[in-house]
């Protein structure tokens, strides 16, 4: 089952682990100057990126979940407001990407999307993302290429 648990400094912790056992960190968080892979420094810019845009309240500006699937975390699901929309952003570990748990996280994430009352949800992804690609333009959003980025586009009513 996939549930999607708020973040919270437990959450975070478990949030980092996944991040560290299944993913690249230039697809988890904002580059960090130092050797590549999970250093000491840039798991604490992974934890500082996250208190800061999700935990602080006084800079907050996205809404934050740990992707579970039977109880372990295996990536993360965001909703930041865009003006009358909301811009999703979803992660998930190498060995469970293709099961299908983007599809389900999507779900999920529109519910909340739709809960917030914005106007529109909104996604971006790499051209060479086929399957982010796929998933976005079968839920119905419009998708426009500029360059390499992707955007999509889906009126909510």
């Amino acid at each position: 089952m996939t549930v999607l648990t708020p973040l919270d400094e437990p959450a975070l912790a478990r949030l980092l682990e996944a991040a560290v056992a299944g993913a690249d960190p230039l697809e988890v968080m904002p580059p960090v100057e130092d050797p590549p892979g999970w250093t000491a420094a840039r798991r604490e810019a992974f934890l500082a990126f996250h208190r800061g845009r999700s935990l602080d309240p006084a800079t907050a500006v996205e809404r934050t979940w740990v992707v579970d699937v039977d109880g372990e975390a295996v990536g993360a699901a965001r909703l930041e407001r865009r003006g009358d929309a909301v811009e999703a952003g979803i992660w998930l570990r190498r060995d469970v990407r293709g099961r299908g748990i983007g599809t389900q996280v999507t779900a999920l994430l529109l519910a909340e999307a739709q809960r917030s009352g914005a106007a529109r949800f909104v996604a971006s992804t790499t051209a060479g993302n086929h399957g982010a690609r796929s998933l976005l333009g079968g839920i119905g959003a419009a998708l426009t290429a500029d360059g390499d980025e992707v955007v999509a586009d889906l009126p909510l009513s």
